[in-house]
């Protein structure tokens, strides 16, 4: 029986062929692929320092947690061990779990709770559970957690609802946009991986990695935005964009104004 660190002891394989560019590196470009949560990370750190300051706690975990899914992605489709795919899938769970901890609106809490204390305990205790079962059938874990997507997606369009703001409306459509092709990307690697390998273009998951990532650097500052709405009422968040409001490709961020007006 292979040891759950062995090269290809994992149940899922991707469609890209295996160590066709390196001895050691077992889907070259899966691997390479998640520079982008290398780099995610930092920019939503810097850019929304204002946020930061005065609210660390939660970009904090989640910029930190975002690192640790871009080194796990990595160690699984370097190695595809068992291993590698539970912790890259593992990390993905804390980081929604975190963001949800954290983030979720306290207006759509469940009647039973009453705190955002509560509601982290909630959190916890559902992702101890969801962390067991998912040893249980491993390569289902990836379908479950891109269904949360759609949660999430029906979050945004409640909160867009809300808010008047076209630049953030903008936003919401660039980072939706991002997402159908991420999961586009990620559902043609899985379902016509034949069709990929028969013209020589099996390298979907890789165009995965980067656009989910595009998707998650526009996800980020919308949640920040509707979050400082809830939990900072003193203050008046605005979108800025990084470098510059004329440049063709921009990074959005979140400003903090003072005083607060609702959206």
């Amino acid at each position: 029986m292979p040891s759950i660190f062995s090269y290809q002891s994992a149940e899922v394989d991707w469609c890209e062929g295996n160590f066709e560019r390196s001895r050691i590196i077992a889907e070259y470009y899966n691997t390479i692929s998640n520079v982008g949560f290398f780099i995610l990370s930092p920019v939503l750190l810097y850019l929304n320092r204002q946020y930061c300051q005065q609210r660390a706690l939660p970009l904090y975990f989640v910029s930190g947690l975002l690192l640790c899914v871009g080194i796990f992605s990595t160690y699984f489709h370097m190695t595809l061990s068992y291993m590698g795919q539970l912790l890259d899938e593992l990390s993905i769970l804390w980081t929604l779990a975190m963001a949800y901890a954290f983030w979720y609106p306290r207006v759509y809490f469940p009647r039973c709770i009453k705190s955002r204390k509560h509601f982290f305990w909630l959190s916890g205790i559902t992702t101890v559970i969801s962390t067991f079962m998912s040893f249980i059938k491993p390569a289902f874990n990836a379908y479950a957690l891109n269904c949360i997507a759609f949660h999430l997606l029906y979050l945004t369009r409640r909160e867009l609802k809300k808010c008047n703001d076209k630049r953030v409306h903008r936003m919401a459509k660039v980072m939706v946009m991002w997402w159908v092709l991420a999961i586009t990307s990620w559902i043609s690697d899985r379902w016509l991986c034949g069709l990929w390998q028969a013209i020589n273009f099996p390298y979907f998951h890789s165009f995965w990695h980067v656009l989910i990532a595009m998707s998650l650097l526009y996800c980020c500052p919308l949640v920040i935005y509707f979050d400082i709405n809830y939990e900072m009422p003193k203050f008046k968040p605005k979108l800025g964009y990084w470098p510059s409001d004329s440049w063709p490709i921009v990074v959005p961020y979140i400003i903090l104004e003072e005083p607060h007006k609702q959206c």
